[in-house]
């Protein structure tokens, strides 16, 4: 029984987020990050979405390139997961930052299983009416 947490966003900048629950989990049971989703499946008609990528329930990105569903700790200099930040010049003295700087990072594999607690998917195709818009909400008439 898997439940994921769905982080769609769109080309405005704009996003929405959706827990989907069991049978519409299973959909993404064994997709890679890259590959596409019919909307449909998800109760979005006439969208396709594309996996970006994800985390795992202890927080670890998903990174591309790994196989399985396994965890591993990568040396990694920039990219998913690993910022790269570089050492900080002095003042008084004439040093400059390292290149190549890296660092040992935990990351998880790029095959959506039952611990990946967060997709990130990306809007491909648009349908008739937009995810984005807040439905309207009767307010109650004020008592005088």
């Amino acid at each position: 029984m898997a439940e994921f947490k769905l982080v769609i966003s769109g080309k405005e900048g704009k996003t929405l987020q959706k827990e989907i629950k069991e049978s519409e989990a299973d959909v993404f049971i064994g997709l890679k990050i890259g590959d596409r989703v019919e909307g449909a499946n998800l109760g979005f008609e006439g969208y396709e979405f594309e996996i970006r990528g994800g985390s795992d329930y202890c927080g670890f990105p998903m990174r591309k390139g790994l196989s399985g569903t396994l965890r591993k700790s990568l040396l990694m200099g920039k990219g998913v997961g690993c910022l790269g930040k570089e050492r900080k010049l002095r003042k008084k003295t004439l040093q400059r930052n390292r290149g190549g700087f890296r660092r040992k990072k935990t990351v998880c594999s790029e095959v959506i299983h039952e611990k990946i607690s967060q997709i990130n998917l990306k809007i491909l195709k648009t349908g008739k009416s937009s995810i984005f818009e807040v439905p309207a909400t009767e307010e109650a008439p004020a008592s005088e």
